[in-house]
């Protein structure tokens, strides 16, 4: 059986939402300033963004459920799901940034 959850563990659980939710807010912020011809993207961005969401949302899901399946807390659940959402909102957020604005 697990040890029990310390407050550090729920405020590391609550910190990667947050980083989650910023770094989500980031990406779809600089594509869709894409979308309106205002920041610098690839022409394949728009496929892409559909493309990579199943696989990250696949991967959550499996790791959530291995960690259930292995008595993790509830706080290890939570943090196991978003680890592969936060790699790839974390890796477009850094990949959309360097691309700046489009000033022509």
């Amino acid at each position: 059986m697990p040890r029990p959850a310390t407050p550090i563990d729920l405020w590391d659980a609550s910190l990667q939402m947050f980083y989650l939710t910023v770094e989500t807010h980031a990406v779809v912020s600089m594509r869709l300033l894409g979308m309106a011809g205002l920041w610098n993207v690839t022409k394949s961005e728009n496929s892409r963004m559909v493309d990579e969401k199943s696989d990250a949302l696949m991967q959550s899901a499996a790791n959530a459920v291995n960690a259930t399946m292995t008595g993790a807390r509830p706080d290890q659940v939570l943090a196991s799901a978003i680890r592969p959402l936060r790699a790839k909102t974390r890796s477009n957020s850094k990949r959309l940034a360097k691309r700046g604005p489009k000033f022509s």
